[in-house]
């Protein structure tokens, strides 16, 4: 739809989705929901669930959002290409029971990103991605998910991360740390709690492969900040 990452699809479980494809671009594609779990038919795979969808037609997509938790959906034809270029984009289906859910003050949606676009989160590089923001107090929620071809290990100064969920399931033990290594395809979601004097400032946050962060000139690529005002 024109934009990188794509549209946000953000439902709650049980609900029916319908997404129609409508392709206008040079070559064959198709949407897969990646970690969705949904009828096969729906899964968005060429030659093996479905027909590549060409230049000019449209697929439509139907099914009942099941399992709840951060997924993600992109191509699955010529993907190398395709997904690395921007046919990508967030898929979050909230749970009926939210008991579970941490109690939040704002939920970020991280996509990452590096290849065509260069080292990207949601799109864009440093000095240009968005920054998290929060008050004195306050809780964060991060979800990361990476659509690239490497892993990054995402690293935040001063406040540590709770990682609770991973692929869009609760973790039975969750763990801190300052440090989260995120796989092609992984997802994961951490609290930040920024409740104490010690959380205050502006501080760096960044992919550790610092080939993916820093030069000589400073800061680039797969960097932002996160700033907790008093």
């Amino acid at each position: 739809n024109g934009i990188v990452p794509g549209p946000e699809f953000r439902v709650t479980e049980g609900d029916k989705v319908r997404v129609i494809l409508k392709n206008e671009m040079a070559q064959s594609t198709s949407i897969h929901w990646h970690g969705l779990r949904i009828p096969n038919k729906m899964d968005g795979v060429p030659f093996l669930t479905q027909p590549q969808v060409k230049s000019g037609e449209t697929f439509t997509y139907e099914f009942t959002a099941v399992n709840p938790g951060t997924h993600m959906y992109h191509s699955h034809h010529n993907a190398a290409e395709q997904v690395s270029s921007g046919l990508l984009g967030s898929f979050i289906i909230e749970p009926k029971d939210k008991s579970r859910e941490p109690q939040v003050d704002a939920d970020y949606v991280w996509v990452l990103n590096d290849t065509t676009l260069g080292f990207t989160i949601n799109g864009k590089s440093f000095p240009y991605t968005q920054p998290v923001m929060a008050k004195k107090g306050q809780k964060i929620r991060v979800r990361y998910m990476n659509e690239g071809f490497m892993i990054h290990p995402i690293h935040l100064h001063g406040v540590p991360q709770l990682v609770f969920a991973k692929d869009g399931y609760y973790l039975p033990v969750p763990y801190l740390c300052d440090t989260v290594n995120v796989a092609p395809g992984e997802r994961y979601d951490v609290l930040i709690d920024c409740s104490d004097d010690l959380s205050v400032g502006v501080w760096a946050y960044h992919c550790h492969i610092l080939t993916h962060a820093e030069s000589r000139h400073g800061m680039f690529g797969m960097v932002t900040v996160l700033i907790v005002q008093e």
